[in-house]
């Protein structure tokens, strides 16, 4: 049963565009849909984390506005911190997926229980994925990696009879 979905930011929540203004102002584009599925997956008992390898105002504003507490942005090494939290939190690897798009999320894609690419996702990444969305990162993939993992969980509950 998965009980924690870790995700990487750029190019998995957002479309991997970053908008610049002349003045140095960032903004991203985040699906609406993808906010709904981390809603969906939360109450369905399931937490929810980022890890982003480049840290972004813009992903801390949305990240508070979707309740989403833990928030690890513009983190070098992302395996390290993926442990950290599953330490801190008691989990086994088992427990978690992960998801991302690009080299720097394999070894954490390898390490969870479940590791997910979205289908724009580098093919190095993709080979190493337990699952590939058929949705693009910022286009819905993260609603897809949810509904994925709310479903296991339900069924996973059913085969133990904690639903019945």
């Amino acid at each position: 049963m998965i009980r924690l979905l870790v995700l990487d930011v750029d190019g998995t929540l957002t479309d991997g565009g970053i908008y610049l203004d002349g003045r140095g102002n960032e903004m991203k584009r985040f699906h609406v849909r993808d906010g709904m599925g981390l809603a969906l997956l939360r109450k369905s008992g399931v937490r929810v984390a980022v890890i982003s390898g480049r840290f972004s105002p813009a992903t801390e504003a949305r990240m508070k506005e979707l309740d989403v507490s833990i928030v690890k942005n513009g983190v070098g090494e992302k395996l390290p911190v993926l442990k950290e939290i599953a330490e801190n939190l008691g989990l086994k690897r088992e427990e978690i997926a992960y998801a991302g798009d690009d080299i720097n999320d394999v070894d954490c894609v390898k390490w969870a229980g479940q590791g997910y690419a979205v289908i724009n996702a580098c093919e190095k990444l993709k080979g190493c994925a337990d699952f590939v969305t058929k949705l693009d990162g910022g286009h819905g993939a993260v609603r897809e990696i949810c509904e994925r993992i709310i479903s296991s969980n339900d069924t996973d509950k059913m085969e133990t009879g904690e639903i019945l």
